[in-house]
């Protein structure tokens, strides 16, 4: 998309990887997964950051690239595409971070999926457009993004601490905290003005 590089080409890698491993080349899902417990002790690194661009299911691409289309475009044409790239890197180590510090003693432990560098890019969405409204399935009206924020983290909080369902919950809190945290650490003067907007 015209202004926005780095979100279209990171966009184009998450869609044909997934839909090339989905459709005909299940054995990358197999390889690409993040394993918390034996990234270490294997040397597997490199599913940090393949296991970011890969999902299990076509819903679970369709969700995250529709969540990343509505927000990464804008974000980047904002705060320029070196900025951005850093954003999505850093959603994508914390993520990945969230899920180790949880899962790091379970052998079996493993997940995939863009969603915590995703959410990232939905976090420090919210601070930098601050008056924005966010539509949530089920929901007929949209909500104020900072009483998504605030009900998002937690609901996740809440639910990383149970022990049900498929969902990577600290990888959701991980990408979310980064994406707050990246924005009050480069630009304060941007959060500063989304607690004003807010407040005011």
């Amino acid at each position: 998309m015209f202004g926005a590089p780095v979100a279209t080409l990171l966009l184009l890698v998450i869609v044909v990887a997934s839909a090339v491993a989905l459709k005909w080349r299940e054995d990358w899902l197999e390889r690409g997964l993040f394993r918390p417990f034996w990234v270490t002790r294997r040397g597997q690194w490199g599913t940090v950051v393949s296991s970011a661009f890969l999902h299990a299911d076509w819903p679970h691409l369709l969700f995250n690239t529709f969540t990343f289309w509505a927000f990464a475009f804008m974000l980047e044409r904002r705060i320029g595409s070196g900025a951005f790239a850093t954003l999505y890197a850093v959603g994508i180590v914390a993520s990945a971070f969230g899920t180790w510090l949880q899962h790091r003693r379970e052998p079996a432990y493993r997940t995939l999926g863009a969603s915590g560098a995703v959410l990232a890019v939905l976090f420090a969405s919210i601070l930098y457009f601050p008056s924005g409204s966010l539509y949530v399935f089920p929901l007929p009206v949209p909500l104020p993004a900072p009483l998504f924020a605030l009900g998002y983290l937690a609901y996740t909080i809440w639910a990383s601490r149970q022990d049900f369902g498929r969902v990577n919950h600290d990888a959701h809190l991980g990408g979310a905290v980064a994406g707050l945290a990246f924005v009050a650490i480069t630009d304060p003067a941007a959060l500063a003005a989304a607690v004003s907007t807010w407040l005011s």
